[in-house]
């Protein structure tokens, strides 16, 4: 229980949410979910898309996700949520190295991860979805990342 309380410090804020939506391949599909979240205000802060033969898998991160799920609820739109680590890059691209070396040393898997479309204070940011959040935020926090929250990606 102490280590949760320590690494929950280490996030000042939400943990960030990362919806993935099962869609049709249908031509203008995403078009239509983005253009629901943008009639209530909600941007779209990462994307990232799977397809297959039968059906998409769309994950982003929204800036709010409250909201988000209730019209997700409410238009019937079948999702499911996660939570994600968004890891600031300061030096940029160069860092990834950096930061993939911190994982693997500590054998924390990575399941997915795609850059954000805003850069938040300027900087880049990714989001990871990774086997073991707790342990990743330690070592990440550790090798001097900064671990961003939902208020720190939100406008």
């Amino acid at each position: 229980m102490e280590s949760a309380t320590k690494t929950t410090e280490k996030i000042s804020g939400p943990r960030v949410k990362q919806f993935s939506i099962f869609l049709p391949n249908k031509v203008g599909i995403l078009a239509e979910i983005v253009k629901l979240l943008k009639d209530r205000s909600i941007d779209v802060l990462a994307l990232a898309i799977q397809d297959s033969a039968d059906c998409a898998i769309v994950r982003i991160i929204v800036s709010d996700p409250e909201q988000a799920q209730e019209l997700f609820e409410l238009h019937d739109v079948p999702f499911s949520v996660s939570n994600v680590l968004v890891v600031e890059l300061r030096e940029g691209a160069s860092e990834l190295s950096k930061l993939l070396s911190a994982l693997l040393m500590a054998e924390v898997n990575i399941h997915g991860s795609y850059g954000l479309l805003p850069r938040p204070r300027g900087n880049t940011a990714m989001a990871l979805h990774v086997e073991d959040n707790d342990c990743a935020v330690a070592v990440l926090t550790s090798h001097s990342f900064r671990i961003l929250s939902q208020l720190d990606i939100s406008r």
